[in-house]
C-alpha cells in the first residue's frame, strides 16, 4: 500500500470516528401524527433552517430534551421561541433556555409552532399558534408517565412573540372542545404555571387574567416593545389576586435570552431567579412542598 493510500486510509477512520461521537440531537415528537388541523397536506414539507433560526413549520412538533435522572424532580416546562413569528430563534430561545432549566431538574419540551408572519403564510396567531402550544400542554399530560414528569406541574415559558402564544393560552379563555376531538384533546391545555419573556402585545390585556395560572414575568426597562406588556398583565393579576412576581432590568433592552451573551450581572443570573420562584411555588418538588404564607415577615 502506498503512502498515499494510508493517508486517505487514516483521514476516512478518523472521519469515521467523528461522526460516530458526534451526539444525536433531542427526540422530536409530532403533536399530531396525521397532521395538525387545517395543516395536513403540508405536513411532509421540510422545515427550513437558516443559521439558528427555523422557519416553514407546517408539522408542529416538540424536541424533548430530559433532565438528568440524577436531579429530576418531575416538573415539566414547555418552551416556545419566538421570532417575530416569521421564524423560531431556536438556539437562544429554545435549546438554551432548555439546558438551563435541565439543570434545575426540568424536563423541557421546546416547541415549533405554525408561523402566521412568515412570507406567504395563511396561518393566524391565535388560531393556529395557540392551537400548536394547547396541544403541547395536552400532549405533555397525556405522555407525562412516559417522560417521568408530574401532568400536574407542567408549566408554559415563552420568549416574545413566544410569550404571546403563551399569554393566549393561559391568560384567556379555552376555546370549546370539538366533538371530533381525541383523546388527548379533551385533557386540560390550561399550564399550570407560566413564564412570560419579554413579552409582545398580542394577547395583553389578558381576556381572562383571574383564571390565570400563577406567572413568573422578567423584561428589560429599555424595551419598547415589551415592557409595557409586562407591566400590564402583572397589574391585572396582582389585582385579581393571582400570584405573580415581577422582574425589570434596568438598562436593558429586548432579546436578552437566558443571560448568557450579557456582560450585566443581573440579567445574566435572571435564570437563578426564575429557578428560586420555581422552588417557592413548590414546582420543583413532588410533593408540592410547603409554600410559604403570605404576608408580611
Amino acid at each position: 500500500m502506498t503512502i498515499k493510500c494510508i493517508l486517505i486510509a487514516v483521514l476516512l477512520a478518523v472521519a469515521g470516528r467523528t461522526e460516530a461521537q458526534s451526539p444525536p440531537g433531542p427526540p422530536i415528537v409530532a403533536l399530531w401524527p396525521q397532521g395538525a388541523p387545517g395543516s395536513e397536506e403540508r405536513r411532509v414539507e421540510p422545515e427550513i433552517v437558516e443559521n439558528t433560526y427555523v422557519r416553514n413549520v407546517h408539522q408542529p412538533s416538540l424536541a424533548v430534551f430530559r433532565a438528568d435522572p440524577a436531579h429530576a424532580n418531575g416538573a415539566a416546562v414547555i418552551v416556545v421561541p419566538g421570532g417575530g413569528h416569521r421564524m423560531l430563534v431556536w438556539v437562544n430561545e429554545g435549546v438554551m433556555p432548555a439546558r438551563t432549566l435541565n439543570r434545575f431538574g426540568v424536563t423541557v419540551f421546546v416547541l415549533k409552532y405554525r408561523l402566521a408572519r412568515e412570507a406567504g403564510s395563511k396561518y393566524d396567531i391565535a388560531r393556529d399558534a395557540a392551537a400548536d402550544a394547547r396541544r403541547a400542554v395536552r400532549w405533555v399530560r397525556a405522555h407525562a408517565a412516559e417522560y417521568g414528569v408530574d401532568p400536574h406541574r407542567v408549566g408554559l415559558m415563552g420568549f416574545s412573540a413566544g410569550g404571546e402564544v403563551v399569554s393566549m393560552v393561559a391568560d384567556a379563555p379555552a376555546p370549546p372542545i370539538p366533538a371530533n376531538a381525541d383523546a388527548i384533546d379533551r385533557l386540560s391545555a390550561r399550564p399550570d404555571f407560566q413564564v412570560l419573556v419579554y413579552p409582545g402585545p398580542l394577547g395583553i390585556p389578558a381576556p381572562a387574567a383571574a383564571g390565570a395560572p400563577p406567572a413568573f414575568l422578567v423584561a428589560g426597562t429599555l424595551d419598547q416593545c415589551c415592557a409595557v406588556p409586562v407591566l400590564t398583565l402583572y397589574q391585572q393579576l396582582r389585582t385579581v389576586g393571582v400570584s405573580v412576581e415581577l422582574h425589570l432590568f434596568a438598562d436593558t433592552d429586548h432579546a436578552f435570552n437566558v443571560g448568557m451573551h450579557s456582560e450585566r450581572l443581573g440579567v445574566a443570573h435572571w435564570p437563578d431567579r426564575l429557578a428560586d420562584w420555581l422552588s417557592d411555588g413548590g414546582w420543583l418538588r413532588p410533593d408540592g412542598g410547603a409554600k410559604p404564607t403570605p404576608g408580611n415577615y
